[in-house]
């Protein structure tokens, strides 16, 4: 009997969850409608309304691949197509002094009036990489004929699943040393079906995230240095978190104990120059650091500042900010509002499988559960209580503690099922402009 090979099967389960994922959200379109507005958030009935703020966002108005399209979509699109300075996004704050003088004055496109054009586009809160295998990718595809937006909706899909494709033979590499072909397999399906996981194949960055960052944490396993500091730094351009991957390269490092050699070197300084080996070592550990350091002392590394805290209201280790709002979210889970109480439910479920996964993962790979850790903490502190079940997507001990699970048959049937559902529930959210995280 011809027996499949499991990386083999892991691509066939990819290719029939990308069908049934974009399948099902035609399906519920074209069954059945949902009342608006959305209650979840305090925020959301104004946002959510019919013919409100959604329906009014250019690039989330062209019917081709709609249905994967929504929310921040709107801004990859926009950068993909236009630059971070299209002018069909909204903005926010105003950059004119009295003088004319734009204040922020980089990011004012050539030719366009600056006592118009007020203010930084939204655009500048999402980080490069992905827009950019957005826009790269549209070359090819123009030649179907179809206009920009659809043609980089497409595109963008396209390098979503890629990346969740990537992300699920990394996750298989990282479980099957412990738990065999069968836990590696069931690591990378649990990533598809985790409630947030249809986001991996939306117009939205967590595909090409995971797939860069967990095929970065599988060449460090593998001694690859040089390549995990390249998909380190392009998972760093794609969303912040990926700075956070100098923490596993630095423990790899240490595990190997190069760094015993640095007083051997050192004192060679003296009569050979510089230790190169040791300068190049430390440039591939510290590569994701560089590069954000680098991005935040940028131009549009400034804006991006600017736009996530004028706008977003996130930032780094905002933890009176953080405790306030979740205070303020546990209490809505058991509030009369049901909207918002199922929508919290499932933000608590992720983070209470995301921390919990984390730390029971450090006795078994203290490299993955310090990046995990780290995902989900730096997450969670950044401010309004929102999105986590979806930043947990960036956390691998996460599946690797469900797979161990998952040994039990009936553990394994139970959060299929479960997880499934709950999955189904926000795509149909998502699908319908309403807010799923």
């Amino acid at each position: 009997m011809l027996q499949i090979s499991p990386k083999r099967t892991i691509f066939l389960i990819w290719l029939g969850w990308v069908i049934v994922i974009l399948g099902f959200q035609t399906f519920v379109t074209a069954r059945f409608d949902v009342r608006r507005p959305d209650y979840a958030l305090f925020w959301t009935v104004g946002s959510t309304r019919a013919g409100g703020a959604q329906d009014q966002k250019y690039y989330l108005k062209e019917p081709f691949m709609r249905n994967q399209s929504a929310w921040d979509s709107e801004y990859y699109l926009a950068i993909a197509i236009g630059g971070y300075e299209d002018p069909n996004v909204d903005r926010v704050g105003n950059t004119i002094e009295s003088n004319g003088t734009p204040t922020y004055w980089p990011f004012v496109a050539q030719g366009v009036s600056t006592t118009v054009r007020t203010g930084l586009p939204l655009s500048y809160a999402f980080f490069p990489f992905y827009p950019l295998m957005i826009r790269i990718l549209s070359w090819p595809l123009s030649l179907l004929g179809m206009n920009a937006i659809a043609t980089a909706t497409l595109a963008g899909v396209i390098v979503s699943t890629l990346g969740t494709l990537a992300a699920m033979l990394a996750l298989y590499d990282l479980a099957a040393d412990e738990l065999g072909e069968s836990g590696g397999i069931r690591a990378a399906f649990y990533l598809l079906i985790f409630p947030s996981g249809f986001f991996l194949a939306q117009v939205y960055t967590e595909g090409l995230f995971v797939g860069l960052a967990f095929s970065c944490l599988v060449q460090l396993r593998k001694e690859r240095y040089g390549w995990a500091a390249l998909l380190a730094v392009l998972a760093t351009f794609t969303r912040a978190a990926g700075v956070l991957l100098v923490v596993p390269l630095l423990l790899s490092w240490l595990r190997k104990g190069e760094w015993l050699d640095l007083d051997i070197e050192w004192r060679q300084v003296y009569f050979n120059g510089l230790p190169w080996k040791t300068v190049g070592r430390a440039l591939i550990v510290l590569a994701p650091t560089i590069a954000f350091g680098l991005w935040k002392l940028s131009d549009l590394g400034r804006a991006f500042t600017q736009v996530e805290e004028d706008f977003f209201g996130r930032g780094f280790l905002s933890l009176g900010y953080t405790y306030s709002a979740w205070t303020e979210a546990f209490e809505l889970l058991w509030g009369s509002n049901l909207q918002s109480a199922a929508y919290y439910f499932v933000e608590f479920l992720g983070i209470v499988v995301g921390f919990t996964a984390c730390i029971v993962g450090f006795k078994r790979h203290p490299d993955l559960a310090w990046f995990g850790l780290l995902v989900v903490l730096i997450s969670f502190t950044s401010g309004p209580a929102q999105g986590m079940y979806r930043y947990v997507l960036g956390a691998p001990p996460v599946f690797l503690f469900l797979s161990r699970l998952g040994k039990n048959p009936a553990f394994d049937r139970i959060w299929s099922i479960a997880s499934t559902l709950l999955m189904g529930v926000m795509a149909i959210m998502y699908t319908f402009d309403l807010w799923a995280g």
